[in-house]
């Protein structure tokens, strides 16, 4: 008919609209969603050990503050223990990580390096006050394996220590475990403290504690 107009009212377009099927949202692959719910799980009894210690927390805790079934936790972990020390080895990975890529970036000497690795881990601490807390104070009475992966954890850090100091005769073998476990007693005391937020404030400290031996042996070998 002449005239007339096809287009349709607002109303009827808005119906159509609505009629029309929408497309479909994409699924997440299920390695992603088990990933996912695995880090809740590893995250969840992190939290709660730093706020109750490892006895006191139970798997319906895990399961609860993780916002999983209980199906799902022993589908990946076998109990709490590897629940703990499966959440224990993400952050040490993860801190040794940013040490190294830290040390990794600097180009002055070995006491930029030195700085740069600290930094770094106080910023880690820092920035992750619970994992810190399970790492470097529940994990010294959750389990024997616990204490076994966390002398480990402090065995690398010698070694990395041990990578990017100067070596000197005038020094004992042992003074870079000497220094790792000073550096750690400290940052033990800050977070049992309730402070592992103010870590970075160490920096200052912590630096000088660990340069003086060095720069005492170098001022030794000149006066010699």
């Amino acid at each position: 008919m002449e005239g007339y107009s096809w287009a349709m009212s607002p109303r009827a377009e808005a119906g159509r609209q609505a009629a029309a099927p929408r497309p479909a949202r994409p699924e997440l692959p299920r390695e992603f969603i088990a990933g996912h719910k695995k880090r809740r799980i590893m995250d969840a009894i992190a939290e709660l050990t730093a706020e109750h210690g490892y006895e006191a927390t139970k798997i319906g805790d895990i399961v609860r503050r993780a916002g999983v079934a209980r199906k799902t936790l022993y589908d990946n972990f076998e109990g709490k223990e590897e629940v703990f020390l499966a959440a224990f080895g993400a952050g040490v990975e993860e801190v040794m990580r940013r040490v190294e890529e830290s040390c990794a970036e600097v180009e002055g000497g070995w006491e930029d390096r030195l700085r740069a690795g600290l930094d770094a881990f106080l910023h880690y601490v820092a920035e992750q006050p619970t994992l810190a807390r399970m790492c470097m104070i529940e994990a010294l009475s959750a389990t024997p394996t616990a204490v076994e992966r966390y002398e480990d954890a402090m065995q690398r850090f010698v070694e990395l220590t041990a990578r990017n100091v100067p070596h000197d005769d005038r020094l004992p073998d042992t003074i870079e475990e000497t220094l790792v476990g000073g550096v750690a007693w400290i940052v033990y005391q800050q977070i049992r403290r309730n402070e592992a937020e103010k870590a970075e404030d160490l920096l200052p400290e912590l630096s000088e504690f660990m340069l003086a031996p060095f720069a005492a042996a170098a001022a030794s070998r000149k006066s010699a």
